[in-house]
């Protein structure tokens, strides 16, 4: 019982003493009788209410004011009633006979569920000191009557959200409510809508002056808590949870001397108080509130404390020495927080129960608490953080623990054996995703109170027999996935009768290979996850009669075919993962309430049948890649409304992707038909509703003006109707027949998130504009911290179980063409390689220093290469090759320390390579075809590079120097042309006697030519004859 329900408790006993000071025997008047009865007759309860039924029975034989629930006082008047927890369904109206009990004190009508509204007549029972309407059903604005009852002292009207009931306070307001009501002390409107800011609600409990508890949690209170409430200095209980009081915890609550729970979880308050010696604080609980920083040493003052709540407060830093000194610890949560550092002796706190500190950064061993002296530990969690060691085997061994959460550390070592040690009280064990080894510890098989057992994700080895799970016949949920163990499901000499009735049972990777028999007779089975283990053959078919089974995994094994086929079986199946096996035929019908349906990587080889649309009616995620499927796309698959991923990949679809597909697309956030034959056009129209995150149409024959898709024929312009799509991370159009600018101009906010831009071999034009790459913030810089949390691109289909689909897609970096199965979320590229750009390249670039690949070549870019390259620190393949880029090599480029792939061959560029960097250690192929460029690791050396620089010549000297040797080459060439060439003219001796030796000459190559040139001589001389 926590300490809040004990001053409950306190108070009601404390208000009863008051009322039975004058309770003493007496005969029930007869008027008092009668309206009791008539009160019994108009009470109707509900049937099903889920506690347990217990009706107003009067014996009408005996005397009324011992009736159940019934107190009187000495003259015989009713003036006690309490009738709580009934399941009293019926209403009271102002005309109850209720209401006509004039001499009640005390009232008790909580947790019922009454119907209509709020009943105003309250008024009458003006004698009432006690009144509790807590959880009875009441609904809409809260009577004025009752602050006319001004001998309250006790006052409850709570009312949870939870079950769809309201109450609230407008009119009357608080202050309307309580100012009449200056005897209360004991003040209950938790769940009530008061809706008032700060000055309102604190100041409308000024007449309080004797309050003592004050419990406002969920009352849609705003703050920061107002200074007026420092005058109620009886407060002695304050709970305020779950409002928005974001502010201080102000410290005049420290001062209050009676003060002894103090609850502000959810509250939003930042700034943890100091806390003065010797302070009577008995409960604190700051859950969920937005303080940071460390815990103060001020904690330690606090001796009195039993109960500490500071879970999921954002607090670093170690947790306080001064925290031996709560020797009176009853309950400790400092749960989802952010301390490191190791673990403080609890030794002291004597009468712990509770001990929570999971989920933060703790490191170091354990040992450092005496957990023998623990005696009352009954709940230890320490799991999710960074602890080490082995694992005390005192700590199994505290006689009253019931459950212990070690999960997600890296101890290490061997379990040791518990056989008769171990607590025989402990029920939940979780020692997952740890670093323990050695042979597995049978002797946890003993603990037969077992209910909850989760060892997966260690180094266990082992052979176990499934036999030995006969012994927990408590168990419910088994882990042992993830480790070298071995279990054996081939003894059939033993009765599958004499397991325990087991609802999760995950045994992946435990080189099963067969079905466990067992299975056959579970009855509460839910979560079944035999996944990547060694079964063949295969599904059996009673594995779909298990009526309760609701999660099915059977993927990485070896099954081949279904026993028999799946139609017209009855399953309540909303998850079934068949992924990579070497099922084969047809694909089965499945059943009609799955919700997550993955066929992929099997060798289905069918046309996937017509109507399968209609049962994924209930479907998110809907997977066949990585088969053989043929024939069109069906048409049914539209009919899917809740669909949020499917992935056809990978198969030999054919024919044109269904227009439909494109109007799901308010739901359908992946589409994934890469690599099959689909063909026909896409239309670019989306709706505004569009909820794609992934389109993926690369690898087929299809045609349109559409985002992606890459190694297609799509044709026409950018697709500047993508501009709306906030959360693009991946663009990729390359190899298709784009053309024109890719500027969009009213793309305002851009890709803020974009992170992979690929448009390579296309026919795009123009220049890259500023103020559009401007918009890329997801290749700018990242704070540390993201930058510290690498993850991978996901597309999470549903929010309230943690399935993802993880992205791929296949780039192009250093030269290469890579498939990325995981996209990083720190991975950035871009490639516009292979268009026609042009212009200089854009200086915002230099701004994207989270780029791994830049790729600008085989375009018609100009200018010099940009200086600021240099600050792509994190850059690894930079191709700007095939340009028009002048001017020297920036020695900026030195800064890039991660370069292993560079290209500026087939530019204009000038001067000497930086010398004494990396860049000497590219090949010469990545430089050449720069005419002016020389020196390492090109051959070409310059002439004057022996010359010093301050020798150089100017501009205008250099147009006077003439190059000696290209002038002694050409008149060489001149004169002995005119040696030849002169003679030949004018000298006809010398003229027959060179054709002569030229015609001797080629006729030892050419024969022919001297028997034609006989020929032609003959006929010279007849005619020179005919001519004499």
């Amino acid at each position: 019982m926590s300490l809040f329900s004990l001053l409950f408790l306190n108070s009601f006993v404390s208000v009863m003493l008051i009322v039975n000071v004058v309770f003493v025997s007496a005969q029930c008047q007869s008027d008092q009788r009668q309206l009791l009865l008539q009160l019994e007759s108009s009470f109707s309860y509900n049937q099903t209410s889920s506690g347990k039924l217990v009706p107003v029975k009067w014996n009408q034989s005996t005397d009324c004011c011992s009736w159940d629930g019934v107190s009187c006082d000495g003259g015989g008047h009713v003036i006690g009633l309490d009738l709580n927890s009934r399941s009293i369904s019926s209403s009271i109206d102002d005309s109850s006979s209720l209401f006509l009990l004039q001499r009640l004190q005390w009232l008790n009508l909580a947790y019922n569920e009454f119907k209509l509204a709020f009943p105003t007549a309250f008024d009458k029972l003006e004698n009432l000191s006690y009144l509790n309407l807590s959880y009875a059903g009441f609904e809409g604005q809260i009577p004025i009557e009752i602050s006319r009852l001004t001998r309250l002292v006790t006052l409850d009207l709570s009312v949870s959200s939870l079950l769809g009931r309201s109450l609230k306070l407008e009119k009357p307001n608080l202050e309307m409510l309580v100012q009449n009501l200056t005897r209360l002390r004991f003040l209950y409107l938790d769940g009530v809508n008061i809706s008032a800011t700060v000055n309102e609600w604190c100041k409308a409990l000024l007449p309080l002056t004797e309050l003592q508890e004050l419990s406002m949690s969920r009352c849609y209170l705003s703050g920061p808590i107002h200074s007026s409430l420092s005058n109620l200095r009886s407060l002695s209980v304050i709970r305020l949870d779950n409002n928005n009081l974001s502010a201080s915890v102000p410290q005049f609550f420290t001062e209050f001397e009676n003060l002894t729970s103090l609850r502000l979880s959810a509250t939003g308050l930042r700034s943890f108080p100091n806390f003065p010696l010797n302070a009577s604080l008995r409960t604190l609980a700051l859950s969920g509130t937005n303080y940071g920083g460390q815990v103060p040493e001020s904690i330690g003052n606090l001796e009195q404390l039993t109960r500490i709540e500071l879970g999921s407060c954002n607090f670093s830093g170690a947790i306080p020495k001064t925290m031996k000194k709560l020797t009176q610890l009853v309950y400790l949560d400092f749960s989802f927080n952010r301390f490191s550092g190791p673990i403080p002796s609890f030794s002291s706190a004597r009468n712990l129960i509770y001990l929570s500190l999971g989920y933060n950064q703790l490191n170091g061993a354990i040992h450092s608490t005496d957990w023998s002296s623990l005696s009352k530990l009954e709940i230890v969690g320490l799991g999710n953080n960074k602890l080490r060691g082995t694992i005390p085997p005192a700590l199994f061994c505290i006689p009253s623990l019931q459950r212990l959460f070690l999960s997600q550390n890296q101890f290490k070592g061997n379990l040791s054996d518990l056989h008769g040690r171990a607590s025989s009280l402990l029920y939940d064990l979780d020692l997952s995703s740890n670093k323990l080894q050695g042979q597995f510890p049978m002797s946890l098989f003993e603990l037969r109170g077992l209910k909850f057992l989760s060892l997966s994700s260690n180094n266990f080895s082992g052979l176990i027999p499934m036999r030995a799970l006969q012994n927990l016949r408590n168990l419910s949920f088994l882990d042992l996935s993830y480790n070298r163990l071995s279990i054996d499901a081939t003894d059939t000499n033993i009765s599958s009768l004499s397991f325990p009735n087991i609802s999760t049972l995950k045994l992946t990777s435990c080189n099963l290979t067969e079905f466990p028999d067992f299975l056959k007779y579970q009855s509460r089975l839910s979560y079944l996850d035999l996944s990547n283990n060694q079964i063949q053959g295969r599904i059996p078919n009673w594995i779909w009669k298990v009526r309760s089974l609701n999660y099915l995994n059977l993927s990485q094994n070896f099954l081949v075919e279904f026993e028999r086929s799946l139609e017209n079986i009855d399953s309540s199946l909303s998850v079934l993962d068949l992924h990579g096996n070497q099922l084969q035929g047809q694909i089965q019908i499945l059943p009609p309430c799955a919700t997550y349906l993955d066929y992929s990587n099997n060798k289905f080889s069918s046309v996937l049948p017509a109507e399968i649309g209609d049962f994924l009616q209930f479907a998110y995620f809907f997977s066949v890649s990585g088969n053989n499927f043929n024939g069109s796309i069906p048409k049914s698959i539209c009919s899917s409304l809740y669909l949020r991923v499917l992935d056809m990949s990978d198969n030999y679809l054919s024919g044109p992707i269904p227009q439909c597909l494109t109007q799901m697309s308010a739901s359908l956030g992946v589409l994934n038909l890469r690599q099959n034959n689909l063909s026909g056009i896409i239309s670019d129209t989306f709706t505004k509703s569009c909820s794609l995150q992934t389109l993926d149409l690369n690898r087929n024959q299809v045609e349109g003006k559409v985002l992606d898709i890459g190694n297609n024929q799509i044709s026409g312009s950018f697709p500047c109707h993508l501009e709306n799509i906030s959360k693009l991370r991946v663009l990729v159009l390359r190899s298709n027949k784009f053309n024109g600018s890719i500027h969009c101009p009213k793309n305002n906010t851009g890709w803020p998130m974009l992170q992979i831009f690929d448009l390579a071999c296309n026919n795009f034009s123009g220049k890259l504009h500023q103020t559009w790459l401007a918009t890329w913030k997801g290749m700018q810089v990242v704070d540390d911290e993201a930058q510290s949390k690498v993850k991978d691109i996901q597309f999470q289909f549903l929010e309230i179980n943690p399935y993802r689909y993880q992205d791929a897609i296949t780039v192009t970096i250093k030269g290469l063409e890579r498939e990325l199965v995981k996209i990083l979320t720190v991975f950035t590229t871009i490639d516009i390689s292979c268009n026609n750009f042009e212009g200089p390249i854009p200086e915002v670039i230099g701004t994207f220093k989270e780029l791994y690949g830049l790729n600008f070549s085989h375009n018609a870019f100009t200018g010099p290469m940009p200086s600021f390259l240099g600050n792509l620190r994190q850059l690894e393949s930079l191709d700007l090759s095939s340009n028009y880029l002048s001017g020297e090599i920036p020695l900026q480029l030195v800064n890039l320390n991660f370069l292993s792939f560079l290209n500026v061959s087939n530019n204009k560029l000038v001067g000497q390579i930086p010398t004494g960097t990396q860049l000497q250690s590219f090949s010469k192929a990545s430089f050449e075809n720069n005419p002016g460029l020389y020196g390492p690791p090109l051959t070409v050396k310059c002439v004057n590079a022996s010359r010093p620089k301050n020798d150089s010549p100017s501009d205008s000297e250099t147009g006077s120097i003439i190059e000696w040797n290209l002038l002694s080459v050409e008149i060489g060439l001149i004169f002995g042309l005119g040696i030849i060439i002169v003679p030949l003219i004018y000298w006809k001796r010398w003229r027959i006697w060179y054709f002569e030796r030229i015609h001797r000459a080629l006729s030892r190559f050419f024969p022919s030519l001297s028997r034609e040139t006989k020929k032609h001589g003959r006929r010279a001389n007849r005619n020179e004859r005919r001519r004499l």
